[in-house]
């Protein structure tokens, strides 16, 4: 018999069924062995970094690889390490990369993709951006899609933050596993928690469209302004006891619909339906699990349970950077005890995002989190096996972003 609250076409019936689906996909528990990362850059002319890069000139740079928003006819082929490129509405260059079971192999595969693409880029005379929001250009669509129209449509009722978002930022994102059932909440609880200090420590994007904004991140800063319902964190500080996958589904039912995939251009759904309210009924035909499973793809909090954890709340790095705060995180989560350990220093700011955003490191509480925060991953460092050639220049490099810590402490 066809179940009364999900029919055989996936059509969802009521907010149980709805929520049922997402237990089953928010949290896939294990063992924590694979880290992923997925990295973000502006493109900018090579000669002239605030010329306008147009999408034919991008399109004739990545030939096989152009992701189909770009080019309907492209076979979107992946990087010759399994990476695939996909580009922001701004034109903005990301790279995802298959999560590795090692943090070296993820790194030396991450690299060997970022130098075949920064190869096509600069054949082209185009090279890639080195800070967490386009330092250059005022914000502007190089790519038209129904969904980045209809994201604008939503956004711009919020002010200019969407359209910036849109447009210019460029983050970093570290994708974590889980882990076992029973270390899930405080996997998840810590991933939150030491995101305001390393966001102030790895803070890339103070100068927007050829000024300085007055924001360390003024990437985190956008995210913040254009919709809380969105964009503000799922978990909640203090709850070492909450639940996930509950405030998971609260979330995700709660928020507004960005998005209505239809026939036409016209994505637009109307203002502050919610998917709850599309559960009871507020549009013409019922959703299915294919409408909630794209929902939560329009939903970006700073930590989102994909199955595993995406971390979604630091800056693009210049260079070689990126694999800085990637060691960090990996190191903090290596097990139960270090998981523990980050929490603990974290806890007292893990509410200062805007804050962290706004200031950095001159903010001294979130300073004195990040250093004791880079201390405990320099002990853990080594139990990542990275080979010593890597491990002294990871070693190096956060010891300055320590140094750069502890100076405001004094």
């Amino acid at each position: 018999m066809t179940s009364p609250e999900l029919d055989r076409s996936g059509i969802l019936r009521e907010s149980a069924a709805a929520g049922r689906h997402l237990a089953r996909i928010c949290f896939k528990t294990g063992p924590p062995t694979l880290t992923g990362v997925e990295l973000e850059w502006t493109v900018h002319d090579a000669a002239d970094p605030a010329r306008p890069v147009d999408p034919t000139r991008l399109r004739a740079a990545l030939g096989r690889h152009s992701p189909a928003t770009l080019d309907a006819t492209s076979p979107a082929e992946p990087l010759r390490h399994g990476g695939t490129v996909t580009l922001e509405p701004g034109g903005q260059l990301e790279i995802s990369t298959p999560p590795r079971p090692s943090v070296t192999a993820l790194m030396q595969a991450t690299e060997a993709d970022i130098a075949q693409v920064t190869d096509l880029l600069a054949a082209a005379g185009l090279v890639l951006g080195r800070s967490g929001i386009d330092p250059h250009r005022r914000p502007r669509p190089v790519l038209e899609t129904p969904r980045y129209r209809a994201m604008r449509v939503a956004f711009d009722r919020h002010g200019p933050a969407g359209r910036t978002m849109m447009y210019s930022t460029a983050g970093l994102q570290v994708c974590l596993d889980a882990g076992e059932p029973d270390q899930v909440a405080a996997r998840w609880g810590a991933a939150h928690a030491v995101g305001p200090p390393l966001l102030a420590v790895f803070a890339s994007a103070g100068r927007h469209a050829g000024r300085r904004t007055g924001w360390a991140s003024a990437r985190m800063a956008a995210w913040l302004a254009i919709d809380p319902a969105r964009t503000r964190p799922v978990w909640t500080p203090g709850r070492v006891d909450e639940d996930p996958t509950v405030s998971w589904i609260r979330y995700v039912l709660a928020a507004p619909l960005l998005c209505l995939r239809r026939q036409g251009p016209d994505w637009a759904p109307p203002p502050n339906v919610t998917f709850a309210d599309w559960l009871d009924g507020a549009l013409p035909r019922p959703p299915t699990t294919d409408d909630l499973d794209y929902h939560v793809s329009t939903l970006f909090p700073p930590v989102r349970p994909r199955g595993y954890l995406e971390l979604r709340y630091l800056d693009a790095q210049p260079d070689r950077d990126w694999r800085l705060p990637l060691a960090v995180l990996s190191a903090l989560f290596t097990d139960a005890g270090t998981v523990r350990g980050a929490y603990a220093i974290a806890a007292p700011v893990a509410h200062r995002w805007s804050a962290a955003a706004r200031h950095g490191l001159a903010d001294p509480a979130l300073a004195a989190a990040a250093a004791a925060l880079l201390e405990l991953a320099l002990t853990t460092l080594p139990r990542l096996d990275l080979p010593a050639s890597i491990h002294d220049e990871i070693h190096r490099g956060v010891r300055r972003r320590l140094a750069a810590a502890e100076r405001r402490l004094w």
